[in-house]
């Protein structure tokens, strides 16, 4: 007891010695651990696409293939502080930039997927401009998306298998269902949630555009190609913007022309699966870390050329900028 004692007084002695540096700690993790509703955008980066895309046989590169990407920090005081400061560090709510029922995590995941389908898109566009074999092996709905009008108890990310004990390849079966419906009908899904199989409901409700039940798919592939393709990313990756990045590099290794020239690009762009680029969010942080990172040639979507090229004379850029609408576009520019 007296030994407890004993460590009770060096104990109190030591908090009273150091109080303010104590309260000091206190006060600056909390700063910087309690996150308020917004989100702060900086500068990006890019990603050197041939560490992370492996092409079995695949043919060398005297350039390089980047994908330019946007920083975002969650809101903190003290990064919110530092956005009025810093130049084109910008403070943004985070209504503006997620559904009102999705949470940010719940965006991040969304984001996740939708990388997986640009990869998907990547591949299947590369090949098909190449002319090289490519089939689909597997497809996997994910449910992103549930509008507050729904009346279901399906939950985000939910993998869809069937819909009324019918096989759903994508949206457009689902759509197809419904559109046999009347309003309110119950409908039935059949999905798959933390590797668990159950049914769950949905009921048919009238809008402007027609009978709905409320949810968006996401569909991802498993393939099979000749060469074969592995796209390696990080937990902490997300978006479609790397797709035309991503189907420009494989394309370049399963060709025998070497399309870079020996430059050094970077570039951002939604894709499809037939090779057409679509617009993307953020190209102010992309271009400058373009700029930053010394590349030859920009490319960017051409929905987002005029937004890309105020950003350039704002800031007196020299890096080279062309407008691309396809994934051929983007290999004639570069030629």
């Amino acid at each position: 007891m007296n030994l407890l004692n004993k460590y009770y007084e060096k104990l109190k002695t030591f908090i009273r010695e150091n109080l303010f540096f104590l309260l000091s700690i206190i006060v600056i993790v909390f700063l910087f651990t309690f996150e308020i509703p917004y989100v702060i955008y900086t500068p990006g980066g890019s990603i050197d696409l041939s560490s992370r895309i492996e092409v079995e046989g695949g043919y060398e590169s005297k350039g390089s293939l980047s994908m330019a990407y946007v920083s975002m920090m969650k809101g903190t005081i003290p990064f919110a502080l530092f956005s009025y400061v810093m130049p084109n560090w910008d403070l943004v709510p985070t209504e503006n930039i997620k559904p009102d029922n999705e949470s940010l995590d719940e965006m991040i995941l969304s984001d996740r997927i939708s990388m997986m389908q640009a990869q998907n898109h990547a591949i299947l566009a590369a090949f098909s401009l190449a002319g090289k074999p490519v089939s689909i092996r597997s497809k996997t709905n994910h449910i992103v998306y549930i509008s507050d009008e729904a009346s279901t108890d399906l939950k985000l990310f939910d993998v869809l298998l069937k819909m009324n004990d019918k096989e759903i390849d994508d949206l457009e079966d689902v759509k197809q269902v419904v559109s046999s419906l009347h309003e309110g009908d119950e409908v039935s899904f059949l999905i798959l949630r933390n590797g668990e199989e159950m049914v769950k409901t949905a009921r048919v409700y009238p809008t402007e555009d027609g009978l709905k039940v409320g949810i968006s798919l996401s569909t991802t592939y498993e393939f099979d190609t000749d060469p074969s393709v592995v796209i390696n990313s990080k937990s902490s990756e997300s978006g479609p913007s790397g797709g035309l990045m991503m189907a420009l590099s494989i394309y370049n290794a399963i060709v025998k022309e070497d399309i870079t020239n020996g430059k050094h690009v970077i570039g951002t762009g939604t894709i499809d699966e037939n090779g057409v680029v679509g617009k993307i969010g953020g190209v102010k942080y992309k271009l400058l870390g373009a700029e930053k990172k010394k590349a030859d040639l920009f490319l960017v979507p051409a929905e987002n050329y005029e937004e890309a090229m105020e950003v350039k004379k704002e800031n007196d850029l020299e890096i080279q900028i062309v407008s691309v609408e396809t994934l051929q576009d983007a290999i004639i520019a570069m030629k």
